[in-house]
């Protein structure tokens, strides 16, 4: 897809699909791999991600995982601060995006912090159980079209069909706003069952009919575990298989905790 975003004045082009690394600031996201809590670990994760041809760290401060515990605004907006400052310092280069679903920690992210991209796991204000609202002050959606970045809207829905509606509207309500570049996420794992990750996967070409650039988040998830056996620490095969079918299906950017991997499987198929 030709496709541009624009990310403080530059304009980062997903012809080709780039790779965004995953940077955890937190104590108990679901993949023990991926916890930086530490100055030193920050930084090396940083490094790591952009070395091994990463284009965008994605730092998030909140576990969305089921049954992690409530994190508070204060905490969240905390060790988002320090994080981004240890990014900033290490990668004063790289595209960094916020995985939060709170507006009032977006907004002070871009503003203060510097943050490029709002990662947003709640479809604009829904938890992972469909139609439940999330109560947050402030609003998602005029909340980055104020700021003027670029906004990755995930899916919570539970089917191709209800999520190609929900997409729908919130696209249009979104330019409505003001606001330019909006990235598709399907939301693998959040509001489905393993058959419906699939069924979703299966036609997520779909997604495509928008004409705006989809990133794909699978990495070691549950719906490659329950599927194969085994668990997080298990599923970096499944997640390359996985990734390569949403390649070829149209994905621009491959959210991951393994970036080498990632990588190699888009050069790979650009090959083709």
């Amino acid at each position: 897809m030709q496709y541009t975003i624009n990310v403080r004045g530059r304009l980062v082009d997903l012809s080709q699909p780039m790779v965004m690394g995953i940077l955890n600031a937190t104590p108990d996201s679901f993949y023990s791999g991926s916890r930086k809590q530490t100055e030193a670990e920050i930084a090396e994760r940083a490094n790591q991600i952009i070395a091994e041809g990463g284009r965008i760290i994605d730092v998030g401060a909140f576990s969305t995982r089921p049954g992690a515990e409530e994190v508070s605004v204060e905490e969240e907006t905390a060790r988002l601060k320090r994080a981004l400052q240890i990014v900033h310092r290490e990668q004063p280069d790289a595209i960094v995006s916020v995985d939060t679903y709170r507006p009032l920690v977006a907004r002070r992210c871009v503003e203060e912090f510097g943050a490029d991209i709002i990662n947003d796991v709640s479809e604009g204000g829904l938890t992972g159980i469909v139609g439940q609202a999330i109560h947050e002050e402030g609003d998602m959606f005029e909340t980055v079209a104020r700021l003027g970045v670029p906004y990755i809207l995930m899916s919570v829905q539970p089917t191709l069909e209800k999520m190609m509606m929900g997409f729908a509207e919130e696209v249009q309500r979104l330019h409505s706003l003001g606001a330019k570049d909006i990235i598709l996420d399907p939301g693998y794992g959040f509001g489905k069952t393993l058959e419906q990750n699939y069924e979703i996967m299966k036609h997520s070409e779909r997604l495509l009919e928008f004409g705006l650039p989809v990133l794909v988040g699978i990495s070691r998830k549950s719906m490659i575990y329950k599927l194969l056996g085994g668990d997080p620490t298990t599923s970096l095969n499944g997640t390359t298989v996985l990734n390569t079918i949403a390649l070829q299906k149209g994905a621009s950017i491959l959210r991951v905790h393994d970036v080498k991997e990632a990588v190699e499987a888009t050069r790979l198929l650009l090959q083709f």
